[in-house]
């Protein structure tokens, strides 16, 4: 269960409802101890929905509708369901499960929290995909005692990937400028430091795009891992709309989603005194 500490490595140490593997938890025990090992485990199980293609496999609708799995625990009934071995032996690429960056990302926070490890997903931009732009994209901090620092792990990028993005930084443990959390691009853009234009994926992107990365980040960080089109109340209006209220209720979630060390106290408050414009619509 959920342990509401008031110290950010205890509670990042802890699942949230999403990340919590429930009854499938004892498979975790059998993974390797390092990270290189459990990310690779976590590509040998899963198939990204959008670089499906790059590995010969056409999905079929059903197997594209996998992406749309929300808790851990439904993610690896899936796994088990497609085929029943432990989650160290890599399945062969027709019976691995589909998902996206947020997946990648959210299982990996869930096996290191299962050992205790501090960790969370991050919401917000990759730079190595298109030159030239910030791509939607998800990835997963982890806190490393020994160096005293969240160390930052893209999960999703196994070796076809990084060879056909020309990938030239260790994906275990990303320079910081690598990946723009969704606050960064707000703050960025709102100081007209960045054109909000390049900030999005396929054809969407701009400031409205830009609100609902703040938004999932700053719930992630509340361990509240949305899919990554979940789109209701605030998180589904438009920069335009925005009243100077709604506005400043996006800087402070920006603010607070990017000033380390992150105070789980007011994160908190501020998420349970803004719920109706943060979560209405939001369902488990």
């Amino acid at each position: 269960m959920e342990n509401h500490s008031h110290d950010p490595l205890e509670f990042y140490a802890q699942q949230g409802q999403i990340s919590d593997p429930g009854p499938h938890a004892y498979r975790f025990d059998d993974l390797p101890t390092d990270l290189p090992g459990i990310v690779q485990a976590i590509q040998g199980v899963m198939l990204h929905l959008h670089w499906a293609g790059r590995y010969g496999v056409t999905l079929t609708k059903d197997r594209q509708e996998e992406a749309n799995i929300r808790m851990v625990t439904d993610r690896l009934a899936k796994i088990f369901e497609l085929q029943d071995v432990p989650l160290v032996q890599p399945r062969p690429i027709s019976q691995k499960t589909v998902g996206t960056c947020r997946d990648f990302a959210l299982l990996l926070t869930a096996i290191l929290r299962h050992t205790g490890v501090p960790a969370r997903a991050r919401a917000g931009f990759g730079t190595y995909f298109t030159p030239g732009r910030f791509e939607d994209h998800w990835v997963c901090e982890y806190w490393h005692a020994a160096g005293n620092r969240w160390v930052m792990v893209d999960p999703q990028l196994d070796a076809l990937q990084c060879e056909a993005l020309g990938i030239d930084f260790d994906p275990l443990d990303m320079p910081r400028e690598k990946f723009v959390t969704g606050g960064q691009a707000w703050n960025h853009c709102r100081s007209q430091a960045a054109d909000p234009d390049l900030f999005g994926i396929f054809d969407m992107h701009g400031m409205d795009f830009i609100i609902g990365n703040v938004i999932r980040d700053f719930l992630a960080l509340n361990k509240i891992e949305l899919l990554p089109w979940d789109e209701f109340k605030l998180i589904d209006k438009s920069f335009d709309e925005m009243s100077a209220v709604e506005k400043a209720l996006i800087d402070q979630l920006a603010h607070m989603s990017n000033t380390e060390p992150i105070d789980i106290d007011p994160l908190r408050t501020v998420l349970l005194t803004h719920q109706d414009q943060l979560l209405t619509g939001y369902t488990q």
